[in-house]
């Protein structure tokens, strides 16, 4: 068990090291979602997540004997950063574990802060096998991604400044993966804040802790685009401590996941990955559990492919109806592609992409089909500009 002394000697250890980032209110987020919402915008740190907190005090806290031989971790992201930034800062070698099939922009960041980066295994286990293995066979100390007490202690000093600036919060609501960020916040929360509710949010596909807490046997895996809360091997040091304290785990979906990321570059205009977003789309999965009250968001990461983000944009406009996609049956005649633009641009609707068929699509060989997508302004709009193309046309969503 951590206390809050370990978080608040943390926060004076890390001092200088580490952003103390805005904690803001969201005026956007808060008239959609009916709730009062603060976002820590813990994104905003040198490597674009909150894990350089617990990377700085444990490497804060080595001894001359271990600066000396040097540290490893495994990670395939955030963490790796973190420790390579912290061990380059206090002239500490750093050898970095990550999966052979690590994305090459994560690699190459984390040898730019100094790292040795070895490459190894398929999976995040066994590149931590190897990862242990490299420690006991050079004597590195191995620096946990969130089963360390050092490294809780460091990620609750994100808690310990949202309490400072936002001591009434009624409810703090953080993405959780081995459960480092979440326990150290917990902890910080009882302490200074016990009437304020603390949420876990885990993905449906990795809900490991939601499992365990209700005593069930942990069964996880599958895509998300919350990659960087999707483990397997949840840390038995945070999970004693969120026993302890009664912490919840909520679930959410990976549509939610998605909302939430749109949401936030549309309404707060900030770039969230898909865990730094989990917090806001466990708002908008459980509306009524946060309507109208003050509520503090971790948005701890914003490490996400641009491409992605792009197609997670995309998909949400399809889903909000405000990119339609249509295919329109049509005579074979002219005149006849005039006619579909001209009754999109009466309504307003702007033409994105258009792909025209007559060969072998067209049921007929007097007919053809247009395939046409359309921007819309919402789905009210492009009901419109649907109703009007079916007055002429046959149609059908695609």
């Amino acid at each position: 068990m951590i206390s809050i002394d370990d978080v608040r000697d943390a926060a004076a250890r890390i001092r200088g090291a580490v952003l103390r980032s805005p904690f803001l209110r969201a005026d956007g987020l808060s008239r959609l979602t009916g709730a009062e919402i603060f976002l820590k915008y813990d994104h905003l740190q040198a490597t674009g997540a909150f894990k350089e907190r617990g990377a700085a005090n444990r490497i804060a806290l080595l001894s001359p004997a271990e600066r000396a031989a040097g540290v490893v971790a495994m990670s395939a992201g955030n963490h790796a950063q973190a420790v390579a930034r912290h061990a380059q800062r206090a002239g500490i070698q750093a050898t970095i574990v990550m999966p052979v099939h690590t994305p090459a922009t994560k690699i190459t960041r984390t040898a730019s802060w100094g790292a040795h980066v070895v490459l190894h295994g398929e999976t995040l286990a066994q590149a931590a096998a190897h990862a242990h293995g490299l420690a006991q066979a050079q004597g590195l100390v191995f620096i946990h991604p969130y089963d360390d007490p050092a490294v809780m202690a460091g990620q609750g000093t994100m808690a310990l400044e949202m309490f400072e600036e936002v001591p009434d919060l009624d409810a703090l609501v953080i993405a959780t993966g081995g459960g480092g960020l979440l326990s150290g916040c917990a902890t910080v929360a009882r302490a200074l804040a016990p009437r304020c509710e603390v949420l876990g949010v885990e993905v449906e596909n990795y809900s490991a802790f939601a499992q365990t807490l209700r005593g069930a046997e942990i069964s996880v895996g599958g895509p998300t685009v919350a990659e960087g809360i999707a483990v397997q091997d949840i840390g038995q040091n945070p999970l004693a401590v969120l026993r302890a304290l009664g912490t919840e785990m909520l679930v959410v979906s990976e549509h939610d996941v998605e909302r939430a990321i749109a949401m936030l570059v549309e309404s707060a205009k900030q770039v969230a990955e898909g865990a730094g977003a989990a917090g806001l789309a466990a708002v908008l999965a459980y509306p009524e559990r946060f309507r109208g009250k003050k509520v503090g968001i971790a948005l701890c990461g914003a490490n996400i492919d641009s491409r992605i983000l792009a197609n997670t944009l995309m998909r949400n406009l399809l889903r909000d109806g405000r990119l339609l996609r249509v295919v329109v049956e049509m005579p074979d005649r002219p005149g006849m592609l005039a006619e579909v633009a001209s009754r999109i641009g009466a309504l307003g609707g702007n033409i994105i992409e258009v792909a025209h068929h007559r060969l072998f699509s067209s049921p007929s060989v007097q007919d053809a089909q247009l395939e046409v997508m359309i921007e819309a302004r919402d789905a009210a709009h492009g009901a419109a500009i649907e109703a009007s193309l079916a007055e002429v046309f046959t149609l059908r969503r695609v």
